[in-house]
């Protein structure tokens, strides 16, 4: 089986996202300023991008060890708080530069498993591509490169709060530890497949 390596949001558009200790809202996965990301979005993003991965003849053993939940929630929470930063900023993005950037063939050669590596289904893709090209805009109004350092403040300025059945953020993933979570021991290790809870039609 292939492999990708993933890159989630954060890392593709140059995020340093850090998470924030308070008090969970009930049925959230995580929430992001005022934005609630919920469990039941969570999930099916999740098995969308499950069966995403199955129409490139990839599985989640392509992913490297990391759930594809815990992928896809980190991309949810990274493009929640890029949209939050554009739209504070009323950066404009056309239809049409949405287009062109979802054509990035990136380092895999094809603009779909680009996507996938990102943790972007197809579904998702149209809200993933306006942050980029918005994220993209906003970095030229701050000073083009010398705007890179002033962006990254921002966006880190946004704290998002995930429900701790997750574990903590894993604040350097690595080769070794690729994980978006760390177990923190406080709710017991969670099985890749209770984290996950893909529907059955979609695993054979």
């Amino acid at each position: 089986m292939k492999s990708i390596r993933v890159a989630v949001a954060a890392a593709a558009v140059g995020i340093a996202l850090t998470a924030c200790s308070s008090p969970m809202q009930a049925g959230a996965a995580a929430v992001v300023g005022n934005e609630r990301i919920t469990t039941s979005q969570l999930n099916t993003d999740t098995q969308e991008y499950i069966a995403a991965l199955k129409r490139a003849k990839l599985d989640e053993s392509a992913l490297g060890g990391v759930p594809a939940s815990h992928i896809v929630l980190q991309r949810l929470v990274n493009v929640a708080a890029s949209r939050q930063l554009i739209e504070r900023y009323r950066v404009q993005v056309t239809q049409s530069e949405i287009d062109t950037a979802l054509k990035n063939p990136g380092q895999f050669q094809s603009p779909e498993i680009n996507l996938l590596a990102s943790g972007v289904s197809p579904a998702d893709a149209e809200d993933y591509g306006r942050v980029l090209v918005g994220l993209t805009k906003l970095q030229q109004q701050f000073g083009g490169e010398s705007g890179r350092e002033r962006l990254g403040k921002e966006l880190g300025a946004i704290k998002p709060i995930f429900n701790p059945r997750y574990g903590a953020l894993n604040p350097q993933p690595s080769q070794e530890n690729p994980s978006v979570f760390v177990d923190t021991g406080r709710f017991g290790k969670l099985a890749p497949q209770q984290q996950q809870q893909p529907p059955q039609q979609q695993q054979g």
